[in-house]
């Protein structure tokens, strides 16, 4: 596919200064930016149909983690939320397991794209080192989720390839914690992950790109309740050229480490 088949680029010209400019103000502003209609129709099915081919080969894991997603700390109890224990599962197709013809290549390969992505994120862009990290196809099928957490990463770029009838929904709060100040957000954390402070929802449709900033920003993904699964792309980059994803992480999302 070109890449004026697979996006829209009559709504989103990322190859505009001025709109790039724009993308990275609403960035900036709310830590999340959602650019819907974002691949063509026709992209769209083809990603659908893609990722029910691949389904039979995603690997998929389940997780006990805290919020910080860090080992648990013995200062603490744990109840404590800096060591409650919250869960996660889903299933994932590493980037080797990605077709070589499909468009997800095409549109992570293209430097136009990357270089979108450097100035709206005002971060150097890389792809990972690992023959598995770089794009993933996640699977989030009827009670799966992704439990409450921060990112390690200071960005997330994503691709809704299929949004779920019922549940699924991506929900978040802005600057909860600090860590750069080394601020964890103890109080406020615990009252979003308890459902006494309330949180956003950030509504997405398929074939919609996500930038989003969840280093300080609590976020999950409800469970699906729908039998017509989320599947959602993660297009990986990372701030260092030659970086591999951890061992650890790749033994966890894909069951192996090449």
């Amino acid at each position: 596919m070109t890449y004026e088949a697979i996006i829209n680029l009559q709504q989103h010209p990322i190859q505009d200064a001025n709109y790039t400019n724009e993308c990275k103000a609403k960035l900036d502003r709310n830590g999340a930016l959602v650019m819907e209609n974002f691949l063509t129709d026709s992209t769209i099915n083809f990603l659908q149909n893609e990722a029910g081919e691949v389904r039979p080969l995603a690997y998929f894991c389940h997780q006990n983690h805290n919020a910080y997603l860090l080992d648990s700390d013995p200062e603490f109890p744990s109840e404590h939320i800096r060591n409650l224990e919250l869960v996660s599962d889903k299933g994932c197709v590493p980037h080797d397991q990605v077709p070589e013809d499909s468009p997800l290549r095409t549109l992570y390969e293209w430097s136009d794209f990357r270089e979108f992505l450097a100035n709206v994120l005002e971060e150097p862009i890389f792809p990972y080192a690992d023959t598995l990290s770089s794009i993933n196809i996640n699977y989030f099928e009827k009670g799966q989720q992704l439990g409450w957490h921060y990112d390690n990463a200071s960005f997330a770029v994503t691709l809704m390839v299929q949004a779920p009838e019922q549940g699924g929904e991506f929900e978040y709060r802005e600057r909860v914690r600090n860590k750069e100040a080394g601020e964890q957000g103890f109080f406020d954390t615990e009252a979003v992950v308890n459902g006494s402070l309330a949180c956003k929802t950030l509504a997405m449709g398929d074939g919609a790109l996500v930038l989003f900033r969840g280093r300080n920003s609590l976020h999950r993904v409800a469970p699906v309740t729908s039998d017509q699964a989320r599947i959602l792309v993660t297009l990986n980059f990372n701030t260092e050229p030659g970086m591999m994803l951890s061992e650890l992480a790749r033994m966890t999302f894909f069951g192996r480490l090449e």
